[in-house]
C-alpha cells in the first residue's frame, strides 16, 4: 500500500525535514540524508552467517517451533531482521513517530525485494509506546480463564497512522498481542549527542528528533513481567547493566554484549 506524504509526522526541529523521492522516504538535513536501508543486511542473513550473529545466538529458544519475539525499541529495524531471518515473528514497536515513518518505508520497499520478503512478511511494526503495549500483554496473561471474552475486547486493535500501513494487515489495525512471546528484545542505545568519530556522521540527524525514552528501568521492568522464555538486552561492551539488574547471562562481542534475563530464574 502506498504512503502518503501528506500524512508524514511533523517535524518540529526546522534543521530537518521528511523528502520522499524514488529511492522512498528520508530524513535530510545538514547535506545529508537517512533512510532505512534493510538490503544492506543481506549479507548477514546468507546461510553460513547468520547463525553467527550473537544476537540469533542469545535468542534461542528450545522446544520453540514458531518462536515469536516483541522488539520493544524497533529503530530501523535491523535486529528485528535478524530474528525474523532466523525464524521469529517479530511484532515491532517503535515510539518515534518519524523514526517508524522511515521503517515503515523501509519495510514496504524490503517487502517488494525477492530475498527480503520472506523475512519481512514475519515483521508487524506498531508506532507506540512499548512500555504500555507490554504492560497490556502482561494484563492479559493475568485474566483468568472465564475472564478471556473481557480481557480480548480489551485487547482491541490498535489503529496506526496511514503512513504506516505497508499492508492490509497494518492499514485494519494490528491486534495487540495476547499471549507471552518468547523473547522481547530491548535495545536502548543511541547514538551519544556529542559529535564522535564513533557514532557516523548521518545518524547525528537522529539528534534533532525527541530523545528516546529515559526510563531505561520502566521498559526492563515491563519486558520481565510480560513473562517470556527471556528478556535480551543490547549493551555498550563495557556499559552498565541496565537498571542494574543483573543478567541471567551475557554474549559478548567486540562492540556489544547481549544480557540474556530468564525471567522465571530471577526475584526483584
Amino acid at each position: 500500500m502506498a504512503n502518503s506524504a501528506n500524512e508524514l509526522p511533523t517535524i518540529v526541529d526546522p534543521a530537518v525535514k521528511l523528502v520522499r523521492d524514488e529511492r522512498g522516504l528520508a530524513l535530510v538535513g545538514d547535506g545529508m540524508e537517512l533512510r532505512c536501508d534493510l538490503a544492506r543486511m543481506l549479507p548477514r542473513i546468507k546461510p553460513g552467517k547468520l547463525q553467527h550473529e550473537l544476537l540469533v545466538k542469545a535468542a534461542k529458544v528450545k522446544g520453540a517451533t514458531a518462536p515469536r519475539a516483541i522488539d520493544a525499541t524497533a529503530g530501523f529495524g535491523e535486529d528485528a531482521l535478524l530474528l525474523a531471518a532466523a525464524g521469529f515473528d517479530v511484532q515491532l514497536y517503535e515510539a518515534d513517530p518519524v523514526i517508524a515513518a522511515l521503517l515503515a518505508d523501509g519495510l514496504e520497499r524490503a517487502a517488494a525485494d525477492a530475498q527480503l520478503a520472506p523475512f519481512v512478511a514475519r515483521m508487524h511494526l506498531t508506532q507506540g509506546d512499548s512500555v504500555a503495549a507490554l504492560r497490556t500483554l502482561t494484563n492479559a496473561n493475568c485474566e483468568q480463564p472465564d475472564s478471556e471474552d473481557s480481557a480480548a475486547g480489551e485487547l482491541s486493535a490498535i489503529q496506526q497512522p496511514a503512513y504506516l500501513a505497508t499492508s492490509e494487515r497494518e492499514a485494519a489495525g494490528a491486534p495487540a498481542p495476547t499471549a507471552a512471546p518468547d523473547v522481547i528484545y530491548l535495545d536502548p542505545m543511541f547514538p551519544a549527542r556529542q559529535k564522535s568519530a564513533a557514532v557516523k556522521k548521518k545518524f547525528q540527524l537522529l539528534h534533532h528528533l525527541e530523545s528516546p525514552c529515559a526510563n531505561e528501568e520502566e521498559l526492563l521492568l515491563a519486558a520481565i513481567a510480560a513473562n517470556p522464555r527471556k528478556v535480551i538486552i543490547k549493551r555498550p561492551i563495557k556499559g552498565p547493566l541496565l537498571a542494574g539488574i543483573k543478567p541471567s547471562y551475557s554474549i559478548s562481542g567486540k562492540a556489544v554484549r547481549y544480557d540474556c534475563i530468564t525471567p522465571a530464574s530471577i526475584k526483584l
